[in-house]
């Protein structure tokens, strides 16, 4: 039997084919290689190990096709899920708030059908930290109310958690629902704020610090989230809803200070506002995913910093093109 991976050649989902390619699992993957917020070849080149390995398998697939993804269950013994296709960003959702809804909450819906349909009952489904929106209290725990989103990628996400708790109470299914925050490290996409600040530092090139640097970020490791959402899958029972963390939260000045010591260039900051449907501050509450999925995240920022860094330099030595950007000579 094989787990299906939506959202394959993303930032988690490549990392996640990686680690259970490397376990032996059969794997059959699915994407798009949509194009909204970073190139094509960027996702081609996530796949690139995972395509080398005989466990895995890869279609060209998108989840609001009913269509397709009822002949992709026909086509292969898929009997787990692990649902990371989505379109993410606050800020583009604000630009282009239907599109976000129908990636999401209808693309969600669509895959639960099909999979239901080839006898599927057991998920891990992406979420995120931006469901807590306009709540006032830290750190976030799963019982708190998310009924406040600030923006329309926070909403989708909502609705998905409600068609989720839907289905499974319909169908008997097992679905983890996980609230990713902040995740970062090797393949993050280039337009999150860690991996624009190291490219654009690097490059000399000034940084844009929205608000006067006092928001806050539970930071989380790409390795950390991984251990999380495969234990998440091994454990999925009834619907469950985990909040999967780095533990500790940072300040958006002090963290370009640590990106500027990794880099080993100081960093020029250029202030501007703060944008609409930001969040102040994000903190998990990890006492669930503690004690039921055993998740203990093991990778501390400085840490966490230095091995995205390396990864990055090794991409431009290669010729990877990221947003026009060309590295100088640092560190």
């Amino acid at each position: 039997m094989a787990v299906l991976i939506t959202g394959v050649a993303g930032f988690i989902g490549s990392a996640c084919a990686d680690a259970l390619s490397s376990q032996g699992q059969e794997i059959v993957g699915i994407d798009t290689f949509d194009e909204l917020l970073y190139p094509r070849a960027i996702k081609e080149r996530n796949l690139a190990w995972a395509r080398r390995q005989r466990h895995f398998r890869f279609a060209e697939i998108d989840v609001t096709n009913p269509v397709t993804l009822a002949r992709l269950f026909t086509e292969h013994p898929i009997d787990r899920v692990i649902h990371l296709a989505a379109l993410a960003g606050v800020r583009p959702s604000i630009r282009s708030p239907g599109r976000y809804f129908d990636v999401n909450a209808t693309g969600t819906s669509c895959l639960l059908q099909a999979a239901t349909n080839a006898g599927v009952r057991k998920y891990v489904i992406a979420s995120s930290s931006s469901v807590y929106g306009g709540n006032k209290k830290v750190p976030f725990s799963e019982d708190d109310p998310v009924v406040h989103p600030i923006s329309p990628y926070a909403a989708s996400k909502c609705a998905t958690e409600l068609l989720v708790h839907a289905h499974c109470h319909l169908h008997q299914a097992d679905a983890s629902l996980l609230r990713f925050f902040t995740v970062y490290g090797p393949r993050q996409r280039p337009d999150m704020a860690i991996h624009k600040f190291m490219r654009c530092i690097a490059a000399g090139q000034p940084i844009k610090m929205f608000g006067d640097g006092s928001s806050s970020r539970d930071y989380t490791y790409i390795s950390d989230i991984v251990a999380g959402t495969l234990s998440a899958l091994d454990r999925a029972h009834g619907y469950r809803v985990y909040n999967l963390g780095g533990d500790r939260v940072t300040r958006l000045c002090d963290l370009i200070a640590q990106i500027a010591s990794v880099v080993g260039r100081e960093a020029t900051i250029d202030r501007v506002p703060c944008q609409p449907g930001d969040m102040p501050v994000t903190m998990a509450d990890l006492g669930r995913a503690r004690s039921e999925l055993r998740y203990d995240p093991e990778v501390d920022l400085t840490t966490g910093l230095r091995e995205m860094w390396a990864w990055m330099k090794g991409e431009y030595r290669e010729g990877v093109a990221v947003s026009g950007a060309t590295l100088r000579r640092a560190g």
